[in-house]
């Protein structure tokens, strides 16, 4: 553990996928598989029951088998060689049939599952969260930037519904993703399952469904797309909570100050400084991911039938990345939940900008009476006298060169927010379907 670790992981994640968890669910996929043989005959049914019985009890130390794992370069061997002594005169029926990383994969699967389960939630809790921020704020009008430069105005509940907005369809991703990912892994040693032959297929569909997993009839010992897909889901969700970090960076900053979230880190040495901790390390989680999905596919140039390379880099490398999102989710709802608009901010931030970003409204709504050549020249002047005079208006100028018309409603910010009002306050067809 390090001091940071509060911010970037998650205890409940973490929980699910630590040295405890894994030996917890390796012993499961154990005592599966004994309850199975014993069923389909493959071994004796008294030492079925006996064995399924020990795995059910057996709380085996970690710190115990650390140095088993480094030897074997697996985590379940050193479990095995327990399980089996604790079974006595039963160990020749453990594992039977078996290898190591069918009960180490299997076991990820298991874990993984439960961890879903926990990021599903948050997602959900997450996207009602801001369907009620984009609902209330659907009329308030702030500026919307582009390029880091001020472009049109929008409304906040529309730009809180751009955040919003892939959060059902990473619901979506998720549902097609779990049938792909949910597998057991029983193939024996090389991936063909001979020694069991030819119960194996029945054996494996049987463990399988004491799991509730799939069973898959080709190996998944090295072909590992599946975890890659869940790797790039991991990295979406984080990515999309890292554009809603960045922007309330922004618009959180000292001379923008539209829209505050969450509670700020203070300075050490300036006492006046709420620094956007919470934002920032959405942003540090998205680039982390989004980084880890790299190492996740070279993992999937897995080497013949069993490549421990590749593992190795699965094993270092998965596990963060679900603690990520799960932190990450965590963070975003607090975030959210506190999110408040500044409306003096938002209304200095337009007078500052003295209309403007309305200039392409301006142009538009001339071009109905003008011909658009002559408009855009007649907004352009006027962008010049703003431009050239401190206190001007886009508004004041147009009317100068333009008279006869109302300019200070036509060029009115809440009068121009387009389709921001109806993006803020629709309902996704997901949320209908839940």
């Amino acid at each position: 553990m390090i001091l940071m670790d509060r911010l970037f992981d998650d205890d409940e994640v973490a929980r699910r996928l630590d040295a405890p968890a894994q030996l917890s669910a390796m012993l499961q996929v154990e005592a599966a598989l004994a309850r199975a043989q014993g069923v389909l005959g493959i071994i004796p049914t008294d030492a079925a029951t006996r064995i399924a019985a020990v795995a059910a009890t057996l709380n085996p130390d970690p710190a115990a088998l650390i140095a088993g794992a480094a030897r074997a370069g697996i985590a379940a061997q050193p479990l095995i060689a327990t399980l089996k002594k604790a079974c006595g005169m039963d160990a020749d029926w453990v594992h039977f049939g078996a290898t190591s990383q069918d009960i180490q994969d299997s076991a990820s699967i298991l874990q993984t599952r439960d961890v879903l389960s926990i990021l599903q939630d948050r997602l959900t809790a997450l996207h009602d969260i801001l369907t009620r921020k984009a609902q209330a704020h659907a009329d308030l009008a702030m500026p919307a930037r582009t390029r880091f430069q001020i472009a049109a105005p929008t409304t906040l509940g529309a730009k809180i519904a751009v955040w919003r907005a892939p959060l059902p369809r990473h619901l979506d991703r998720l549902a097609e993703l779990r049938p792909r990912l949910l597998n057991i892994s029983l193939y024996g040693a090389a991936g063909t399952g001979a020694a069991l032959a030819p119960q194996m297929p029945a054996l494996r569909r049987a463990v399988a469904a004491d799991l509730g997993l799939n069973a898959p009839d080709i190996p998944w010992h090295a072909t590992r797309d599946a975890i890659a897909e869940l790797a790039g889901w991991l990295s979406m969700v984080t990515g999309t909570l890292g554009k809603m970090g960045a922007d309330l960076i922004l618009l959180g900053q000292s001379e923008v100050g539209e829209v505050h979230a969450g509670i700020g880190g203070g300075s050490s040495t300036m006492p006046q400084k709420s620094n956007p901790v919470a934002a920032e390390a959405l942003v540090s989680l998205a680039r982390l991911n989004a980084g880890a999905v790299g190492t996740i596919h070279q993992a999937m140039i897995h080497a013949q039938e069993r490549d421990g390379t590749a593992l190795a880099l699965e094993w270092q490398t998965l596990p963060q990345m679900l603690i990520r999102t799960g932190a990450a989710l965590r963070l975003a709802q607090d975030l959210t939940h506190n999110l408040t608009p500044n409306p003096q901010a938002i209304a200095d931030s337009f007078a500052r900008d003295r209309g403007a970003m309305l200039a392409e409204a301006a142009g538009f709504y001339l071009t109905r009476h003008i011909p658009r050549d002559k408009a855009l020249r007649i907004v352009a002047q006027a962008l010049a006298r703003v431009a050239a005079e401190g206190d001007t208006t886009l508004a004041q100028a147009l009317h100068d060169l333009q008279p006869g018309h109302d300019w200070a409603q036509i060029l009115s910010p809440a009068a121009n927010t387009g389709d921001a009002t109806t993006q803020a306050r629709n309902q996704s067809s997901w949320e209908e379907r839940r």
